[in-house]
């Protein structure tokens, strides 16, 4: 009698089916709009695949490690969708001071450039032998899952997301930890919207939710920041003699960061005293 495969792998079915029509997309031009759109895709396959290792991890002879020939590729994903958000940001100031950054962007196309080419030698260098196996292995590794196995793989995952968590806030919470945070949160809400498409009731608490959601919006406009000075910075150390409306946007920036860090510091504890 042959093993019927989960339920829960169509959402895979048709995250992969989306994924690899964008991909192919890429194959005739690199869009950071579609580039952006592929990243999230990727994102909950790669979770999906970790779902799996974590139901599976007591079988030895599967391997679980079906998602890493996309690392490289998602990870070129991940610093396009980065380097649209301090686009977004110098136009923003642009529009703000009525100055220009020339001199920045031409520091930024180059560096675009260099990341679409990439990137676009990444897709064209491939087959699609490799995503007709991660649905092959993502399929297999989906027969004859239980829901209350797949349940309990979930929450698993969400304990040891939060646990990470509460090692973050025994300290001040810095850059890196912040954005363990808001990487944890994508984590759990992707999880628990899993667990509702199973017929399983969530975790937590909708007011739990809202606060998830209210804190991850609060990290959006930091991760943005971050990034922008991060970009600032290795740009202004390249030039001998920065003018003054660089510094001044910087220095408007770690102001900024300031206010961001620690008004999502005060959120974070309020919500995850609650969760660990």
């Amino acid at each position: 009698m042959q093993t019927k495969v989960s339920p829960i792998f169509q959402v895979f079915e048709r995250q992969h089916s989306d994924a690899k029509g964008l991909f192919l997309a890429l194959g005739k031009q690199i869009k950071s709009k579609k580039a952006i759109e592929l990243l999230a895709k990727m994102e909950f396959m790669e979770l999906y695949c970790n779902l799996l290792g974590k139901i599976h991890f007591e079988k030895e002879s599967l391997k679980f490690d079906i998602f890493s020939p996309f690392k490289k590729f998602q990870k070129n994903l991940r610093k396009i969708h980065h380097f649209k958000l301090v686009e977004r940001n110098i136009l923003d100031r642009e529009k703000k001071t009525k100055q220009t950054f020339n001199s920045y962007h031409l520091y930024l196309d180059k560096q675009k450039k260099k990341l679409y080419n990439e990137s676009f030698d990444l897709v064209v260098g491939s087959t699609l032998k490799s995503w007709d196996e991660l649905y092959q292995n993502a399929q297999q590794a989906s027969k004859g899952l239980k829901p209350l196995a797949i349940s309990s793989a979930i929450n698993q995952i969400i304990q040891e997301e939060l646990d990470f968590i509460k090692l973050d806030l025994k300290a001040s919470l810095d850059s890196k930890a912040l954005k363990e945070i808001f990487d944890a949160l994508r984590t759990i809400i992707m999880l628990e919207n899993l667990l509702i498409h199973l017929g399983f009731n969530p975790i937590f608490v909708p007011s739990i939710h809202e606060e998830i959601n209210l804190l991850k919006n609060s990290l959006k406009p930091w991760y943005s920041n971050q990034l922008c000075l991060q970009s600032l910075t290795h740009f202004l150390a390249e030039k001998e003699n920065a003018s003054k409306k660089y510094l001044d946007w910087t220095n408007e920036l770690k102001v900024q960061k300031k206010l961001l860090s620690s008004q999502a510091e005060k959120q974070a504890h309020l919500l995850f005293d609650k969760l660990v």
